[in-house]
């Protein structure tokens, strides 16, 4: 999702966008994920470590750029009612089937294309296309990133259901700005996956799950606070721009009990097992002998007749 705050210069507001888990979240969910690879992986990602962290939000940058990239991004659950987990396949064939794709694909896709992303992976490594491993490795990173955070499990993705306009960016975002650099994101050594669309969905779930207190704890808060405490100004790249306060921030993450860091830590342990599992499927490959040549940059060009959704 794509959510906006309001630049404020005299007389002319600017909207500048806070893409998912924000740019800066997104990237150091990928780094991390990379410490928690075997010696047979880490000896490439580690060297490669600017661009999985550089390019996690290339696919942020492609949902105005390419069609159908979009609804890679979330899944709103809710639109198929309070069954929806036990309704919808897990498996991509069986959905459509089921369910028009376009009726999928208007509602979020993100289970089956993180689950495709994966395939599309294994399939690199064992062609030992070192681009496309380092191109895979950092979008799948960006999608399981994406499905873990609970505002894109719903169709109240930004709380504009509720009155709560801009959570969206305030969960993911604003939190992360203010908090991430205190966390403690260690999650482990990596471990195989034995059902990566079950595991795909699981996660999905779970933070589907956390839905209502995203929700609830800002409204509650919100009785308690002033709008003048609420939010406040802060000067950025020249101009003032109306944020969450840092108190009115902290009060929320207190609230969570640690929500974001929590799901921050399930997005990166889920994506060094993503990563290190695509590796052992595809026949545990030697990586040793990859060139030191660097990959060539993605073009994305913004296309202004894609509209894609503020999701």
């Amino acid at each position: 999702m794509v959510t906006f705050i309001f630049w404020l210069i005299p007389s002319i507001f600017v909207s500048e966008p806070i893409t998912p888990w924000g740019f800066y979240a997104h990237s150091l969910i990928n780094r991390m994920a990379v410490f928690s690879l075997p010696p047979e992986l880490i000896g490439l990602y580690k060297s490669e470590i600017q661009f999985i962290t550089e390019k996690a939000v290339n696919p942020d940058r492609r949902r105005y750029a390419v069609e159908g990239e979009a609804e890679k991004h979330y899944i709103d659950l809710d639109h198929y009612g309070d069954s929806a987990l036990l309704f919808l396949p897990i498996y991509w064939n069986d959905a459509i089937e089921k369910i028009s794709e376009d009726s999928l694909r208007a509602n979020g896709i993100g289970p089956w294309s993180a689950y495709l992303t994966f395939i599309s992976l294994t399939k690199a490594f064992e062609n030992k296309n070192k681009a496309a491993i380092l191109r895979l490795s950092a979008d799948l990173g960006h999608y399981l990133g994406d499905l873990n955070v609970p505002l894109h499990t719903t169709k109240n993705y930004n709380g504009q259901l509720t009155g709560q306009n801009g959570i969206h960016g305030f969960w993911e975002s604003r939190i992360t700005e203010l908090q991430a650099t205190d966390y403690a994101l260690w999650v482990g050594k990596s471990d195989y996956v034995e059902k990566p669309q079950q595991a795909i969905w699981a996660a999905v779930a779970d933070a589907h799950s956390q839905v209502d207190s995203v929700l609830r704890v800002e409204k509650e808060l919100t009785l308690a606070y002033p709008e003048d405490q609420k939010y406040s100004y802060e000067e950025r790249n020249g101009l003032t721009v109306r944020v969450y306060s840092r108190e009115f921030t902290e009060a929320y993450a207190i609230a969570l009990n640690g929500q974001v860091q929590r799901q921050m830590k399930k997005s990166i342990k889920m994506i060094a097992d993503f990563w290190y599992t695509a590796w052992i499927n595809a026949g545990q490959p030697d990586l040793s002998t990859f060139s030191k040549e660097s990959v060539e940059e993605e073009v994305i060009v913004p296309n202004s007749k894609i509209k894609a959704r503020d999701h």
